[in-house]
C-alpha cells in the first residue's frame, strides 16, 4: 500500500510518499511559495539527488496536481509510481479539530465543516490544511483523505488540566480552553518509547520534550495524555524561538496602557520578537546563541538558561501531577541534537533519580536511543520524532478500515 502524506501551509506544501510495506519513503518534497509567481518544487526520490524545478503554483490546487505530476513522471529520477491510482489513501495534518475528534477521521463533508468551523482557534494553520484537502479531492478523484488532528492526543486530559479559571461562559460560548499543540509529535515519540523500553505503552509514565523553534512538553499517563504546556494556542507554555512562553496575562495590558502598544502590536511581539530572540537580542537558533553566549554575550547565555529552567521546571511540576515516573523523553531539533541542554536539565535532576550518562549522551546526537544510565531509575531517551509517519500509519489503518467496511 501506498500512502501519500500532506502538510499544507499558507505558502508552501510539504510531501511524502510512503511504501507501507516497509514503511519506506519512496518520494518527498516541498513547494515553497504557493499562490506566487515564483514557486518553487523541491523533489527528492529515495536515494536520489534533490531537484528543483520552477513550476507555476497561483494556489494550492495548482501545487498538488504539479506535485503528482512528478511523482507519475517516467524519469526514475522524478516519478515513482505509474499512475496516481496506486495511492491508497492521502493523510493531512490538519493543525486544529477542537473538541470534535479525538482521533484521526476519513474526510467527508462534517470533517470539512469542523476544519473551517475551527478556524478562528487556528487562523494560521486551519484555512490552509483544508486547501490542501480540497486540492487533493479536486486532483485525486476518489482517494480517500484522512485527517490527523495535532489537537487529538490531548482530547482525553482530564477536565481540570484543560479548563481555565475564567468566567464559564468564555467557555461555553467562546470556547476558551487549552487545546495543546505538537500531539502528532508526542504520540509518536509515546509509542516509539515503550516498544524501545520493551514495556506496554500502559505501564509507563513519560514526560515528552518536544524541543525546537517551537516547544511543547507532555505528561503520559499509560499512553494518555494528562497534561500539556500550550494553551488555547501555541504560545503558551515553554521558552521557544520567537515565543514567550508563559506570561502574566497583565503584562498584555501593561504595555497597551504604558507603552502606547496596540494590542495586535503586543501579539506580534510575543509571537515573533521573543524567547531566544527577544532575550539574547542574536537569534532564535538555539546554536547561534550558544555561540554567542561562548564568546561573552551575556544576554545569549541568560536566554538559554532560561530555556533550560522553564522545562527543567515543567518537568517537576508533571513529575508531581504523574506521581510516579519512567522516562524522560527528548525530541525536537533542539532536544534531539542539543547534547549540552539535554546535560543541562537532566544533571539537576540527578537527586530525583535522573542518571545520565554523559558518554551515552553525547553519542546521542540525533540518534535513538538511551542517554541515561542502565541503573537510573528515571531513564532518559532520544527519539527522533516521525510525525509524517504517524499520519502514514493513522492513514492506513482508517483506509483500511473503510475497505473492509
Amino acid at each position: 500500500m501506498k500512502i501519500f502524506v500532506l502538510n499544507s501551509g499558507s505558502s508552501s506544501v510539504k510531501y511524502k510518499l510512503y511504501r507501507m510495506t516497509d514503511e519506506s519513503i519512496m518520494a518527498s518534497g516541498v513547494v515553497e511559495r504557493v499562490g506566487t509567481n515564483e514557486a518553487l518544487l523541491h523533489h527528492r526520490v529515495d536515494n536520489g539527488s534533490p531537484k528543483t524545478l520552477e513550476i507555476e503554483a497561483p494556489d494550492h490546487t495548482a501545487a498538488v496536481r504539479r506535485i503528482l505530476d512528478v511523482l507519475v513522471d517516467p524519469d526514475p529520477t522524478m516519478g515513482v509510481i505509474s499512475e496516481i491510482g496506486e495511492i491508497a489513501g492521502v493523510g493531512h495534518r490538519v493543525v486544529h479539530g477542537g473538541e470534535r475528534y479525538n482521533e484521526s477521521v476519513l474526510v467527508d463533508t462534517d470533517v470539512l465543516a469542523a476544519i473551517a468551523e475551527n478556524i478562528p482557534l487556528s487562523p494560521l494553520h486551519n484555512p490552509p490544511n483544508l486547501a490542501g484537502i480540497r486540492a487533493c479531492m479536486a486532483a485525486m478523484g476518489q482517494a480517500p483523505q484522512v485527517a490527523v488532528f495535532d489537537t487529538a492526543f490531548f482530547a482525553a486530559m482530564p477536565k481540570r488540566a484543560w479548563m481555565y479559571a475564567v468566567p464559564m461562559e468564555w467557555y461555553t460560548t467562546h470556547r476558551v480552553r487549552k487545546y495543546g499543540f505538537h500531539g502528532t509529535s508526542h504520540r509518536y515519540v509515546t509509542a516509539r518509547t515503550a516498544e524501545l523500553m520493551g514495556r506496554p505503552v500502559e505501564q509507563l509514565n513519560l514526560i515528552t520534550c518536544h524541543l525546537g523553534n517551537g516547544c511543547s512538553m507532555t505528561a503520559v499517563q499509560g499512553g494518555r495524555a494528562v497534561e500539556h504546556s500550550m494553551g488555547m494556542t501555541p504560545l503558551d507554555g515553554l521558552v521557544m524561538g520567537t515565543r514567550s512562553g508563559e506570561i502574566d496575562p497583565a503584562v498584555i495590558f501593561y504595555m497597551v496602557n504604558n507603552a502606547g502598544m496596540s494590542l495586535d502590536e503586543v501579539a506580534r511581539a510575543l509571537n515573533k520578537s521573543s524567547g531566544l530572540l527577544g532575550v539574547s537580542g542574536v537569534s532564535n537558533d538555539m546554536r547561534d546563541c550558544e555561540a554567542a553566549a561562548g564568546e561573552g554575550n551575556d544576554r545569549a547565555a541568560l536566554a538559554i538558561e532560561l530555556f533550560a529552567y522553564r522545562v527543567l521546571r515543567y518537568i517537576g511540576s508533571y513529575w508531581a501531577v504523574l506521581g510516579r515516573l519512567d522516562a524522560i523523553v527528548f525530541t525536537g531539533g533542539i532536544g534531539e541534537n542539543n547534547v549540552a541542554m539535554r546535560g543541562e536539565i537532566c544533571n539537576q535532576l540527578a537527586d530525583l533519580g535522573v542518571k545520565l550518562d554523559p558518554a551515552a549522551n553525547e553519542a546521542g546526537r540525533g540518534r535513538e536511543g538511551a542517554v541515561s544510565v542502565a541503573d537510573s531509575p528515571v531513564s532518559v531517551w532520544v527519539v527522533p520524532t516521525d510525525e509524517e509517519l504517524m499520519i502514514a500509519r493513522d492513514t492506513v489503518g482508517i483506509v483500511s478500515g473503510a475497505a473492509g467496511s
